[in-house]
């Protein structure tokens, strides 16, 4: 496995690889690996001939107050478990490679509509920062596919929207959430939970299967499920960032119409952000 972390060395590696036109893979990942993330190196290895893993904490995602300086960092133990998985290529770049100076006055790249809404709404800039580094990295590694989680279904949209706007040669690929036996969404952060928060985590995943089987039986309208949700929450303990229902495919608050839906949430248990979603599908349009 070979390890990076300038960006000449990582286009060299890269040219060797395209001159015999094999198939590259991209995986981005703020490292502390856990199943989740080898649940997409795996998806990359079927699909691709080669797999680059990129390890970089992000801080333009960060937002003022967040948890950047004390974000669980593991290199050792990633690189470890990434060549057991049998990645071909690691980028560990320092920030200093991939932004020139003050991240105040960088480039930025911006996806409207999807950047201030939900998640954005209560972390603004947070899109923005995931936008701007995922075209680094898209234009610096030039995949002919990038493996992302669904877990956070609001980025996925985002880094949807930017590749098809850019007109970016890539394809996106989602995998679904990797899950724990009792439905809590793996997450990096899910280990700042303390034992009787991790005991009561899973709520937040049944809380959305409810309001999704509510949605399919068409029992009270949106508005309705979406308060009586947010309640269960926080009688289990729980600081509701939101919990709302949309149309799966922009985001946007659904019609009568709309046959494929999301519920989503973002909540706070302790210190820690917890965020996941439920998909609904039907044939006939939805309740209103």
């Amino acid at each position: 496995m070979q390890q990076v972390k300038a960006i000449p060395a990582l286009r060299d590696a890269l040219a060797r690889w395209r001159h015999e036109r094999e198939r590259v893979a991209l995986v981005p990942t703020m490292g502390n690996l856990h199943s989740g993330h080898m649940v997409l190196i795996e998806r990359a290895q079927q699909l691709a001939h080669r797999t680059v893993v990129s390890i970089f904490v992000n801080p333009m995602q960060f937002v003022r107050g967040e948890d950047f300086d004390s974000y669980p960092r593991t290199p050792e133990q990633d690189l470890l478990g990434l060549a057991e998985a049998g990645v071909d290529l690691v980028f560990l770049p320092d920030a200093a490679d991939l932004y020139a100076g003050d991240l105040e006055r960088t480039t930025y790249v911006k996806v409207p509509a999807l950047d201030d809404i939900l998640c954005g709404k209560f972390r603004p800039g947070h899109f923005t920062g995931v936008a701007t580094m995922v075209t680094k990295l898209l234009n610096l590694v030039l995949p002919d596919i990038a493996v992302f989680g669904d877990k956070d279904y609001q980025q996925l949209l985002v880094i949807r929207r930017l590749v098809a706007d850019l007109c970016l040669p890539v394809d996106v690929i989602a995998v679904p959430t990797a899950r724990d036996v009792d439905g809590l969404a793996h997450s990096s952060r899910n280990s700042y939970l303390t034992r009787s928060e991790r005991r009561r985590a899973s709520l937040l995943f049944k809380t959305l299967k409810q309001v999704a089987a509510a949605l399919r039986a068409s029992e009270g309208n949106w508005a309705e499920l979406e308060a009586q949700a947010t309640q269960r929450l926080q009688k289990g303990g729980f600081r509701v960032d939101y919990l709302s229902v949309r149309r799966a495919k922009d985001l946007m608050p659904p019609s009568p119409q709309d046959t494929h839906l999301v519920v989503m949430a973002a909540a706070w248990l302790g210190r820690t952000r917890l965020i996941d979603h439920v998909e609904v599908s039907w044939e006939e349009g939805c309740a209103a």
